[in-house]
């Protein structure tokens, strides 16, 4: 890895720091500031349809004026909206809280595009480890952002107020990560311009299965992590367990993030996208066989673990489906259809848990699981037809017309 990637595994970090701190404390504060109850996780609903909503200006942006002024836009957007989120927390204004994380979506949008800039700095042959490694860094995530949340929960005089504080400090470090990284000159045009429409590239079977599995893998993923901290609370089990609970669940999906690539690079997407299935039905039976503190870790565990495998190889998949120049909106319908499996998600996870309960959850969450499943087995059986094997077949470079080869650091 050069100092491209290592900064970028940092922005990762970083990125997820931002996401798990959401998670863990926005349904909190939306339960205590929500006129009813099942209006709870209506603020993480506002993140990702925030980032549903941004994939196009995001996609625009970042073709027009290259990687790097981009994603500082989205760290700009980043610090504002989280001291509205302080401000909102303050003032116990529930729709402004909505408001300021439905902004934050668009670095949410942002940073999903972290991971595919790792491939695009790596050479052809390392690609899968660079997205594995990138994604990695989340880890930072799972470290930093249970223990910001717990730590600046009572930091302000407002419950919680502290943490959107913090975080506006995390986008501040982040950017000056950000000035230290040197990206190839992109045309403003050209890269946005040429090749298949997204229309045409959804009709590709290959595309739309890793479009669909990663966007799927995130909501299972998303349904049962944004309803744990609702569910234990429900359960009588206090904060910091929750945050404990969390921080082994953001383990799990980045901590395997070290080997997956070699995985994929041995095995192929398919398999180790299979594995993934399997890991979160394990999930799922352990959460139904109890409602102890061991139960919610182990299942949160395996939750993440199996995002893992299933969201690195949907996205090492896609990375075959497109050409160069049609990089921008192939990743951008990606990133769109999973912020809108993730904002249906989002609100299902607390009308469910608040209304239905935390077994009638996890049930429901099979349902994606075997659609994906179904899809992973009609193309590995189609996988000669369709030139899909264990490598991917039309490798996207990670040079084009469009930029030059990325500059190694020394």
């Amino acid at each position: 890895m050069n100092r491209n990637l290592w900064l970028l595994t940092a922005l990762q970090g970083l990125f997820l720091t931002n996401n798990v701190t959401f998670i863990a404390i926005n349904g909190l504060v939306g339960l205590a500031l929500a006129p009813l109850g099942w209006m709870a996780t209506l603020p993480v609903m506002g993140y990702v349809v925030g980032g549903a909503v941004f994939t196009g200006p995001v996609a625009w942006v970042q073709g027009r004026y290259g990687r790097k002024a981009g994603f500082f836009l989205g760290l700009a957007v980043a610090f504002g909206s989280a001291l509205l989120c302080a401000v909102a927390a303050y003032t116990r204004n529930f729709w402004l809280l909505c408001a300021a994380t439905m902004l934050a979506g668009y670095y949410s949008a942002n940073g999903q595009l972290y991971r595919f800039t790792s491939a695009e700095l790596s050479a052809p042959s390392a690609r899968e480890k660079a997205v594995s490694y990138v994604m990695a860094g989340g880890l930072i995530g799972a470290v930093i952002g249970p223990n910001l949340a717990a730590h600046t929960r009572d930091l302000a005089a407002v419950p919680f107020a502290g943490a959107y504080l913090a975080l506006a400090g995390v986008a501040l470090l982040a950017a000056g990560l950000l000035a230290c990284m040197r990206f190839p000159p992109v045309t403003g045009q050209a890269a946005t311009s040429g090749g298949r429409s997204v229309a045409q590239l959804m009709r590709q079977p290959v595309f739309l299965i890793a479009a669909c599995g990663g966007a799927l893998s995130y909501g299972v993923m998303n349904l049962l992590m944004a309803a744990t901290p609702l569910a234990m609370q429900q359960c009588g089990l206090p904060f910091s367990d929750a945050a404990f609970v969390l921080q082994w669940h953001v383990i799990g999906m980045f901590a395997p993030g070290f080997f997956t690539g070699h995985l994929i690079r041995r095995f192929g997407p398919l398999p180790v996208m299979g594995v993934g299935v399997g890991l979160n039905v394990l999930c799922v039976a352990i959460a139904l066989s109890g409602v102890e503190l061991h139960h919610f870790t182990v299942a949160l565990l395996l939750l993440g673990v199996g995002w893992n495998f299933l969201f690195t190889g949907s996205t090492t998949l896609s990375l075959s489906a497109y050409a160069p120049q049609e990089r921008n909106r192939a990743q951008a319908a990606i990133n769109f259809l999973l912020f809108a499996v993730m904002a249906v998600t989002s609100f299902a996870s607390g009308a469910l848990v608040t209304t239905k309960g935390w077994s009638l959850l996890n049930l429901g969450s099979l349902v994606p699981l075997a659609m994906i499943a179904a899809g992973l087995a009609w193309l590995a059986r189609n996988r000669r037809h369709l030139s899909v094997s264990g490598q991917s077949a039309k490798p996207c470079p990670p040079s084009s017309s469009i930029e030059p080869a990325p500059v190694r650091d020394s």
